[in-house]
């Protein structure tokens, strides 16, 4: 069910909810480029497994008004605003490439209305402390978040690729190819997949690039948020063959964040993040069902003095 959200200075965000009605309440975050509608488990597994699945198009992406000179950490707002419109006190988020950073940005500044929060497959800080931020990364993701070029050069070159995915969904992986290592190849392959890929990124793409070129920018420059700060529990997910998002940013991640579980996967790459979903959802709904256990424990004690 896809609904119209407004964020909190008036611009409206598109929503898709999906699962059970009354489930666990769960954020999505999207990749870069990408939208609500992008890879996920099919209602009736999310329904099985007890998850209301809350998914949305960042500023600039499909249904959603754009947000110019957005920060990563602007999610945090927009998110707020959705788990009020629809009555969800605490919740779980979940993000994967793009997303990864903004799902840390809502577990920073949240804080307590989070049960949990994963990132998966997610990038570093462009100004990360001793990490070589572009080793091991593929040409085309350097030159897009490097600022080699000002913006309007990255404007002008985002705006050109989202034409090329107007006029063919399947562009966008036909010009990354080249570049995915074997398993990624094995992901993307799948034609069902690659189906679901594509149409995601043209109905996110449909209107303008706004949303692609502010995600990037937002995410080349400052997140303007604290990672030593989260304290809700946090499970960094990386495959040691991802080329798009290199291994290393995650480590770096995992240093920086004290309540987090650090999981690399010999052989997945960066579209592993897509097959690896349906268990971190079961690992979130353990992580929520352990919280609530533990602050009735916490009340139980208070109550008996």
């Amino acid at each position: 069910m896809t609904q119209v959200v407004k964020a909190a200075d008036g611009r409206r965000l598109a929503v898709e909810v999906s699962g059970k009605p009354d489930g666990e309440a769960v954020f999505l975050l999207h990749g870069t480029p990408g939208g609500r509608n992008g890879p996920r488990p099919r209602g009736i597994v999310m329904y099985r497994l007890g998850i209301r699945l809350i998914s949305y198009d960042r500023p600039g992406y499909g249904g959603s008004d754009p947000q110019p000179d957005r920060a990563v950490v602007d999610t945090a707002s927009d998110v707020e605003a959705i788990a009020d419109e629809l009555g969800i006190g605490r919740f779980s988020i979940v993000g994967r490439s793009g997303g990864a950073p903004h799902a840390l940005a809502c577990a920073a500044v949240l804080g307590e209305r989070l049960y949990c929060a994963a990132a998966l497959s997610s990038l570093a800080p462009i100004n990360a402390e001793g990490l070589s931020w572009c080793g091991g990364m593929a040409d085309s993701n350097v030159d897009a978040y490097r600022d080699k070029a000002g913006d309007e050069d990255l404007k002008a070159e985002l705006a050109k690729r989202a034409g090329r995915v107007r006029n063919d969904p399947d562009s966008l992986l036909k010009s990354l190819w080249p570049e995915l290592v074997s398993h990624d190849r094995k992901v993307v392959g799948d034609i069902a997949l690659r189906r679901i890929l594509a149409e995601a990124y043209a109905e996110a793409l449909q209107e303008s690039s706004d949303g692609w070129i502010d995600d990037v920018l937002a995410l080349r420059r400052a997140w303007k948020f604290d990672l030593p700060s989260i304290t809700a529990p946090v499970l960094l997910w990386h495959g040691d063959n991802d080329v798009f998002s290199p291994v290393h940013h995650t480590v770096w991640l995992a240093e920086q964040i004290k309540n987090s579980t650090l999981e690399i996967q010999p052989g997945a790459a960066h579209f592993s993040a897509v097959e690896i979903l349906p268990r971190i959802l079961t690992w979130i709904l353990g992580m929520a069902d352990a919280e609530r256990q533990a602050e009735r424990r916490r009340l139980s004690t208070l109550a008996n003095g």
